[in-house]
C-alpha cells in the first residue's frame, strides 16, 4: 500500500500516477492575461458560461429535422361503416345548424374536438399519397360548408368531410338532443 502511495497523487479527488507525461502542466494554472490589451478586448469568463461557447450547433442545416420526419408513422386511412356515416352526417348537420351565420357561431361557441386523416406529403416517404397520419383539434366551430365546399370549420383548420373520422362536443348532451324536437 506505501509503495502504491509514492507512485501516485490524489488531484481533485483523482489518483494520477506520477509518471504522467503531462503532469506538470496538469499543475499549471492557465494563462492570465494582466492588463493588456488582450483582457481588454476579452475579458476572463466564468467556467459554467464557458460551457456555451462548445455547445453542439446543427451542422447540416433541417438535417435533424428530416431525420424524424422519417420516423413518422403513417397508418392506412379507415373506412367508417354506413351507420358511423350517418352519425357523423347527423352531428354534422346540427353543428351546421348552430353555426349557419358567423353571428351564430359567435353567439353559441360551440367547443367541438374532430380526428380527421391527414395524407402524407412527403415524396422522399413511401407512404406519399398511400397512408397518412390521424390528427385532433380542438376549438369553436365555425363553419359547416355542405353545399359548396364540403368542408367542416374548427378556429383557422378546415376539414373535409370525406377526412372526417369523429366529432365530440366539449357539452355532448349537444349531440343526444334532436333539432326541431
Amino acid at each position: 500500500m506505501s509503495q502504491l502511495c509514492k507512485q501516485y497523487i490524489l488531484w481533485e479527488g483523482r489518483l494520477v500516477s506520477l509518471q504522467f507525461p503531462y503532469l506538470q502542466a496538469l499543475f499549471q494554472q492557465r494563462p492570465r492575461h494582466r492588463m493588456d490589451e488582450f483582457e481588454f478586448r476579452h475579458p476572463p469568463m466564468e467556467r459554467e458560461k464557458r460551457a456555451k461557447i462548445f455547445a453542439p450547433y446543427d451542422a447540416l442545416d433541417g438535417y435533424s429535422a428530416s431525420v424524424k420526419k422519417k420516423n413518422t408513422e403513417y397508418v392506412d386511412r379507415i373506412l367508417l361503416d354506413e351507420g358511423q356515416k350517418e352519425e357523423l352526417n347527423r352531428r354534422l348537420s346540427i353543428l351546421h345548424s348552430l353555426t349557419r351565420t358567423a353571428r351564430l357561431a359567435k353567439q353559441n361557441r360551440v367547443i367541438v374536438t374532430a380526428t380527421y386523416y391527414v395524407p402524407c406529403t412527403d415524396e422522399h416517404s413511401f407512404a406519399c399519397g398511400v397512408r397518412g397520419q390521424y390528427e385532433s383539434v380542438t376549438g369553436v366551430a365555425r363553419k359547416v360548408d355542405g353545399d359548396l365546399t364540403r368542408t367542416f370549420t374548427i378556429g383557422d383548420t378546415a376539414i373535409p368531410f370525406d377526412d372526417l373520422l369523429s366529432l365530440e362536443a366539449e357539452n355532448e348532451a349537444l349531440f343526444r338532443e334532436c333539432p326541431g324536437d
